[in-house]
Order: C-alpha cells, then structure tokens, then sequence
C-alpha cells in the first residue's frame, strides 16, 4: 500500500491554483473542468472546488488542518522564502524534541499545511 492522492477543498479554485502552482512551485499534472487540479507533490495533491451551490454541504470540508506534512531539504530558506512571497505561516519553523523541524502555513482558503526539515 502506499498514499497516491491528498485531497485538499478550497472555496477560490483559481486563487488556490495560483499559489500551490506559482506560490509553492508545484507542478500541475493535470485541470478537471474547473473542479479540481492535481499538482506533483510524491503522491498527487488534489485541490478540489467545493465553492458552487451543489457543494455548499461540503464548504466545511475547507479552511481545516490537513494534515499534510511536506519535506524540503532547508525549511530556513523554504520558510524565509515563502514568507518573502506573501505566504502566512502560524510561527516560525520550530524545533521539535523528536527531532524533525515544523512550520504550519496557510493556503488562500485558510487550510493549513505543514513544512517538515
């Protein structure tokens, strides 16, 4: 077994598609009908519009934790660098008595996602 797809609901698909493709710097594999897009992430980071009236049941799925823990090589530079770019982060990359090195930042529809050194 192995995690193929993160899923992630948004309210603003064009603004959402701005920052993981320009912002962060993820590819994008592939655009379904203005619905969701997929971007290069190891697994396939789905950003999923759930902005329409036929989705207003799942609008509470967006703005949430996620859960999703990306690695980079420098979380300094990858941290200082995202700042400088607009991007909001909860704190600053923070020692963890694990070991591991964690910075939470937010998305334009305020899911927050997590940098790992």
């Amino acid at each position: 077994m192995r995690i193929s797809y993160v899923r992630i609901f948004v309210t603003d698909l064009a603004a959402a598609k701005k920052f993981y493709a320009q912002t962060l710097g993820l590819n994008i594999l592939w655009e379904y009908e203005n619905k969701a897009i997929g971007f290069d992430l190891g697994p396939v980071l789905i950003v999923e519009d759930v902005s329409s009236e036929e989705d207003r049941e799942e609008r509470h799925l967006a703005g949430r934790y996620v859960g999703c823990s990306i690695e980079v090589a420098d979380i300094q530079a990858t941290y200082s660098e995202l700042v400088a770019k607009g991007v909001h982060f909860t704190a600053p990359p923070e020692k963890q008595e694990w070991g591991g090195t964690l910075a939470h930042f937010e998305d334009p529809a305020g899911n927050v996602l997590t940098l790992v050194g």
